[in-house]
């Protein structure tokens, strides 16, 4: 009976576990673009968590901002079949390009940070380039199925073409030129 009654805590402990994590991870995404000064302290209080919980979670600032990337990463890779799912193909490539102007002005928030862990020649950066990749892959043979764009484009030379995105200054209109740059990449697309 015992068992039985511990049972319930376990599963409420492990729900608050990920709960904690996400609002760390949330609240770490606002600070870190925002680029004020922060420490893993004023995340802690930010996020409404104590410090130790914080620590449970991530040993240090650089394990925070490779979660947050990672966190990032993952919301910008599974967008394409969201976007694809709800739009159409040419909306959607659209609506993407869109988060991953949002993703590149992430990454300008804690570039220093992420610069060693992600450098071309790393293994996070092979993976992270494989997934974007793999992702305007997929939007882009939509694309090209709905007669939109041209069939047969390559996704890494697409990529290439987008990666003005990266130069942009977040303190600028970057929403706007990015989807300027957007708008002169797709239409040397179109069939």
């Amino acid at each position: 009976m015992a068992r039985d009654a511990r049972e319930p805590v376990k599963r409420r402990q492990r729900a608050d576990a990920a709960l904690n994590r996400k609002a760390i991870l949330d609240h770490a995404y606002v600070v870190l673009t925002s680029g004020e000064q922060w420490s893993l302290n004023s995340i802690a209080k930010g996020a409404g968590v104590a410090n130790a919980t914080l620590y449970r979670h991530f040993a240090d600032r650089d394990a925070l901002i490779l979660a947050v990337y990672d966190m990032e990463l993952d919301r910008l890779t599974t967008a394409a079949d969201r976007l694809l799912d709800a739009l159409p193909p040419d909306q959607a490539l659209e609506a993407w390009v869109a988060e991953l102007a949002r993703y590149a002005m992430t990454k300008n928030g804690f570039a220093d940070a992420l610069r060693a862990a992600t450098a071309p020649g790393t293994r996070r950066h092979a993976d992270t380039y494989d997934r974007i990749v793999a992702a305007l892959e997929k939007l882009l043979d939509a694309a090209a199925e709905a007669g939109v764009l041209r069939s047969g484009l390559d996704a890494d030379d697409v990529i290439l073409a987008l990666a003005g995105l990266w130069q942009l200054d977040p303190t600028s209109d970057w929403r706007g030129r990015a989807m300027r740059l957007y708008r002169l990449v797709i239409d040397g697309l179109r069939p």
